[in-house]
């Protein structure tokens, strides 16, 4: 609970500072490719939250990661703060944080849709049009294979579950039939 409090709170200066200059969605893809490293890599991670190494080193690495990956000022500086604060662990919650704030700011929400195949560019356009339609808001579908499913589709839009996979269909049937 205090790591998402502790995020949200990042998450909402950095949103802030994106807002007046108008580069919130630059921030979030930066901030996603920051997290992707930062979570990918144990060592990196412990380079950098570990009191044991000196400031000054952690600093360092910061520097040269903002380098390889191409951040902006902004980015590196807030990297830097979540260092000196010692709340570099934090990052992956803050990127969470960021990415909802900022598809709120944009008006967008995240679909998450698991089906037992690819969809077909046919249906994913629909789903994606009656989607947009019920919530009002641009859809960003965030797709994934799961052939446990064994057809239909699963979608997810916040809390909110839609299951017409057949794998689901059977169990209720089977629950039925018990039932009686």
């Amino acid at each position: 609970m205090i790591v998402g409090s502790i995020a949200r709170r990042y998450a909402k200066a950095l949103l802030a500072i994106g807002v007046a200059h108008k580069n919130w969605d630059a921030l979030a893809k930066e901030l996603d490719s920051i997290v992707d490293v930062f979570t990918g890599s144990r060592e990196l991670q412990e380079a950098l939250a570990n009191p044991v190494f000196v400031m000054s080193k952690r600093r360092a690495i910061v520097e040269e990661l903002t380098k390889r990956l191409a951040l902006g000022k902004t980015m590196r500086n807030f990297l830097l703060l979540l260092v000196d604060r010692g709340r570099i662990g934090a990052l992956p919650a803050i990127g969470r944080e960021y990415r909802a704030l900022a598809d709120a700011q944009a008006g967008r929400v995240r679909v998450t849709v698991g089906s037992a195949k690819p969809l077909d560019p046919g249906v994913e356009l629909r789903l994606k049009a009656v989607l947009e339609k019920r919530t009002g808001k641009t859809v960003v579908l965030e797709k994934h294979e799961d052939p446990g499913l064994l057809g239909g589709i699963v979608t997810q839009v916040g809390d909110l579950v839609f299951d017409g996979s057949v794998r689901t269909q059977l169990a209720n049937l089977r629950q039925q039939l018990l039932s009686e």
